[in-house]
């Protein structure tokens, strides 16, 4: 009773978006953090002057920092609804195994009471 079941199209463009933002999220996470290190380096003169160089070099930071954080602040609540979701799916499947087991039981002691009345009648 364990086979997976395709899922549903629309949830399958679904996880397949989520999986490809995902990957852009994390590609600009490391480029953006990969970016700011090359900043840290102390190049040698240029025509910027120095305190503008490290001006420029500060603000560039800064805003990569943020696209850092941008970039990992949408997975926690796509991740929480997603547990949720799970919740109600697992706690829908329990309901639906009580359900299924309460009617095979049933269906158990009506089976048992037919095949006694069958044996027992003298029209066998």
């Amino acid at each position: 009773m364990a086979t997976q079941r395709a899922l549903p199209q629309s949830k399958e463009t679904l996880l397949q978006n989520y999986n490809k933002r995902l990957k852009d999220d994390i590609k600009s996470i490391m480029d953006n953090f990969t970016e700011i290190i090359k900043t840290a380096k102390i190049e040698d003169e240029t025509q910027v002057s120095r305190p503008t160089q490290a001006e420029q070099d500060h603000y560039e930071m800064h805003v990569r920092a943020a696209n850092i954080v941008r970039a990992g602040d949408d997975f926690p609540s796509v991740n929480d609804a997603i547990s949720l979701q799970n919740q109600q799916l697992r706690s829908l499947q329990e309901e639906c195994d009580k359900k299924l087991t309460s009617l095979r039981d049933e269906i158990a002691v009506d089976l048992y009471e037919l095949e006694e009345e069958y044996y027992s009648s003298r029209y066998k």
